[in-house]
């Protein structure tokens, strides 16, 4: 059996990108999703995520607002715009820095 070994840098905020060779052997396209596979022993296993595959806690989060919104078709309603002026209002001002580093209480 080879094994081939390669390496990759976590940034600031741990993030890192996908090594050539990994991409390469697991067939990797831009946007496509990774599954990683934690073992008892501490080993990650890193696999390509298939996309029929479901969050099965997702799936019933969406199931039950589904049926929510048909037995009670009179609870959907239009985000009002006092709504979304008062939202605006709270984040007014407010800059975000994308590549910022993550604090430590974010780590987690």
């Amino acid at each position: 059996m080879t094994h081939l070994v390669t390496e990759s840098t976590l940034t600031d905020r741990y993030q890192t990108t996908v090594p050539g060779l990994v991409r390469k052997a697991l067939d990797l396209k831009k946007r496509e999703k990774l599954r990683y596979t934690i073992e008892d022993d501490g080993r990650v296993m890193l696999s390509r995520a298939e996309d029929n595959e479901t969050d099965p806690v997702m799936d019933s989060f969406l199931d039950f607002i589904a049926s929510d919104i048909q037995s009670h078709p009179e609870r959907v309603a239009a985000v009002s715009n006092d709504f979304v002026n008062r939202v605006q209002q709270a984040v007014k001002g407010v800059e975000v820095d994308l590549n910022a580093p993550l604090d430590d209480e974010d780590d987690e």
